[in-house]
């Protein structure tokens, strides 16, 4: 099998992509044979280092591109019903195009100057649920007749008005929250934070994410169960039943010139194939009017014609600016629980880094590292505030899967990505296709998407022992009080009444994010109520991040600054104490030097033919 990632992965909103090796038998020769084959096919073809050919670089970026797609897209339509842009398909392609760019932008930030693996950078679902609870306040609760199609008018001053004032009220909480993060990164307290969390407490914030979302994926797939449940089937089917199934590709090479080649393209892609199919069964559809066009029917909106004239609008071209959407304000209740989303989004980071250096073929990412890598994503998460695309950055895990089935650990890969996803967000008319999905489609896939993300969050459990009553305890009232006090909160808003306003307002977000109050609970009891430290898995998580390699050549190599930085930054004395700054003498590919008698980095992996690596493309 291909080395697993971590199983933290809370923006795995699809599955952990799994190697296509088969398990080993039960006969002793066959399994030395076995071993050895999965020995070699587990080799890296590019490590993290090295530079794959350019072509070759853009067909592995454009997959990474597709792996992400899915996790990017949702969130700007997830927020256009809090943002009351359920009926103006050319804003929320504005924001599509938005959140590709920015995320395009914090890709190449990462990699260049941040963790510096191959980890790409997109939307966060931790910062989603803040958000849709901050959005739920009274204060911005949607006007009556932004729910009515025929009573919106997307050029009306009144309507931009409407869902800019929530969108600036939500820009500045996000950016002032994302400070928090840079503080935390660059500073190191990212270390202190990690030894009192563990297992527990991140076990009920994680499942809560997805759980918390479930009437939005109800709200979508209720639009049309049909389509949705047949988005939902090819997904699974897709994902789970014909993911080792390969399909044959033609493919070229130098040696074997034109010939067919094997491609697990049902592994590779399985949520961009499922929509992809339920997309056009739902356009074959409406031409033959099988849905109906009565908005007032039930089935109304599968129809792929709803907002045919918002790729027509939209423009060929679309520059992304910072204050586009006006002058952000802040709201104490906001910022509040956006910081709820930034501690959640910084744990799972931390994780993603260990599991990226591992499939890259890198040593464990060193403290300075780490701290500049979480430090970057803070910045990201401010320019993701500042440009307005209603949510933050982080890690996505998703991606660092795939670098165990391509075997190419390459951070020019990750760099082609950022580039694509830069130019998706330019081209207005890719974020404008993108909403013409059908809503049904969409609640489809957030069935799965959610529903992973609650399993990934219990996943976690894996590392405390489960068979302690403490422990059951901990997890089961974590999870039990994170659905039941906000709901309580939602069914009862007035039921706050401090007196004063601004707590009035930060308890109601806190308290109507299940995330924060699971997390919470999980947080204060595993730390006060008496357990080993093996009991509440706490060894046993940070077994996986106790090697700091900072002062190895090979160390350095991959995490050392760019561009000779490092060298200037090493000869000053004082910034040893800098705790995102690398120590000691730089390496050689921070410099201008190079060992010109080391072997080439082909010659030690056996790099093959370049064309025959796209065997591990979907085209």
């Amino acid at each position: 099998m291909a080395p697993g990632k971590e199983s933290n992965g809370l923006d795995n909103y699809a599955f952990a992509l799994e190697g296509h090796f088969c398990d080993l038998p039960d006969s002793k020769h066959e399994e030395k044979m076995d071993m050895s084959m999965e020995g070699d096919s587990n080799k890296l073809i590019y490590c993290v280092t090295d530079v794959p050919p350019w072509y070759l670089c853009i067909i592995l970026g454009i997959q990474h591109c597709l792996t992400a797609f899915g996790g990017i897209i949702a969130i700007p339509l997830i927020l256009s019903q809090g943002l009351c842009l359920q009926y103006d398909g050319l804003t929320q392609s504005h924001l599509i195009s938005t959140i590709f760019f920015v995320s395009g932008i914090c890709t190449l930030l990462q990699v260049t100057f941040g963790i510096r693996l191959p980890i790409l950078q997109g939307g966060t679902f931790t910062l989603l649920a803040p958000s849709m609870a901050m959005l739920s306040m009274p204060e911005w609760t949607c006007p009556a007749w932004t729910q009515n199609a025929s009573l919106v008018n997307t050029s009306s001053t009144d309507f931009i008005e409407v869902w800019q004032s929530r969108m600036r009220a939500l820009q500045g909480s996000i950016m002032v929250g994302s400070l928090f993060q840079v503080f935390v990164g660059f500073s190191g307290l990212i270390g202190l934070f990690m030894r009192f969390i563990g297992p527990l407490t991140i076990a009920p914030t994680i499942s809560l994410i997805g759980l918390s979302l479930f009437d939005s994926a109800g709200t979508s797939a209720g639009n049309h169960w049909g389509i949705s449940s047949i988005t939902t089937a090819l997904i699974i089917l897709f994902s789970q039943y014909l993911r080792h199934i390969p399909v044959p590709f033609p493919t070229f090479s130098k040696k074997k010139k034109l010939h067919i080649s094997r491609v697990y393209i049902f592994q590779i892609l399985p949520v961009l194939l499922g929509i992809t199919l339920s997309w056009l069964i739902c356009y074959i559809l409406t031409i033959y009017n099988v849905f109906p066009t009565d908005p007032d029917q039930y089935g109304y909106l599968a129809r792929t014609d709803l907002k045919g004239d918002v790729v027509s609008q939209a423009p060929w071209f679309s520059f992304a600016y910072p204050g586009q959407w006006g002058m952000p304000t802040v709201s104490l209740a906001g910022v509040v629980g956006i910081l709820a989303g930034v501690i959640s989004s910084m744990i799972e980071s931390v994780g993603d880094y260990h599991a990226c250096a591992r499939l890259s073929g890198a040593p464990p990412p060193p403290k300075h590292a780490i701290n500049r890598g979480i430090g970057i994503e803070g910045l990201g998460c401010l320019l993701a505030g500042a440009y307005g695309t209603g949510n933050g950055t982080t890690s996505y895990s998703e991606n660092v899967g795939a670098l165990g089935i391509t075997k190419v650990g390459s951070r020019m890969v990750i760099v082609a990505s950022g580039v694509l996803m830069v130019a998706m967000g330019v081209f207005g008319k890719v974020g404008a296709i993108f909403t013409t999905i059908p809503s049904p489609v969409v609640g489809g896939m957030f069935m799965v998407m959610f529903g992973v993300i609650s399993a990934a969050g219990v996943s976690n459990l894996q590392y405390a022992d489960m068979n302690s009553s403490r422990n059951i305890f901990i997890f089961g009232f974590s999870m039990f009080s994170g659905l039941v006090i906000p709901n309580w909160i939602f069914k009862n808003p007035r039921a706050i009444a401090t007196g004063v306003i601004e707590l009035d307002h930060v308890l109601q977000v806190l308290l109507t994010t299940s995330m924060f109050v699971g997390g919470f609970f999980g947080f204060i009891l595993d730390n006060t109520i008496p357990g080993s430290k093996h009991e509440r898995g706490i060894l046993a998580w940070n077994k996986a991040h106790e090697d700091d390699s900072s002062n190895t050549l090979e160390s350095g190599e991959v995490y050392n600054l760019p561009f000779g930085i490092s060298s200037y930054l090493s000869s000053s004395s004082w910034l040893r104490y800098v705790l995102f700054c690398p120590p000691g003498e730089p390496s050689p590919l921070d410099g201008c030097t190079a060992d010109t008698n080391a072997p080439e980095p082909n010659q030690q992996l056996g790099h093959p033919e370049p064309s025959q690596i796209i065997t591990g493309v979907a085209l």
